[in-house]
């Protein structure tokens, strides 16, 4: 399964914020992204725009505060073209991800964004219950999203 790169990321010691970070633990786990190259990361920066622009597909995860039901489970394609701020920073969204991997590599291959609606960022290691109950959720959707790249 080369050219999958997933990403999981975000803050295991703020509650939900976590749950990037969680579930990329039980995907690097998983014998369906075996061939993968699954990432853990407290957040998205710079320096994985060139991962980025030798992917075929890329998934991130994370956990968004949007004010929908927690536990939530939502997927979205991110689009260079919704980059707003600044690329040269410490840490980026995926937007501005995808616009750093077209400039300094010129391709921007599909990346999906698969989010988690947070209940609790208060410091502290364990999630939130209704984040924790939609973490086999995110690793079917995640696995869902890799299967139909690699037959498409």
């Amino acid at each position: 399964m080369t050219g999958v790169l997933v990403v999981g990321y975000g803050n295991p010691l703020r509650g939900d914020d976590g749950a990037g970070f969680n579930a990329a633990w039980l995907l690097s786990l998983d014998p369906r992204l075996q061939g993968a190259d699954v990432l853990i990361r407290q957040q998205l920066t710079p320096e994985l725009a060139e991962d980025v622009a030798r992917a075929d597909l890329v998934v991130l995860i994370d956990a968004s505060v949007g004010g929908g039901r927690p536990g939530t489970v939502s997927v979205r394609r991110v689009d260079a073209g919704q980059a707003g701020g600044t690329p040269w920073t410490h840490s980026v969204d995926p937007s501005i991800l995808a616009v750093l991997a077209d400039e300094l590599y010129g391709r921007v291959p599909p990346i999906m964004l698969v989010s988690v609606e947070a209940a609790s960022m208060e410091p502290g290691r364990r999630l939130s219950s209704s984040v924790a109950r939609a973490l086999p959720e995110i690793v079917e959707t995640v696995a869902r999203l890799v299967k139909e790249h690699v037959h498409a």
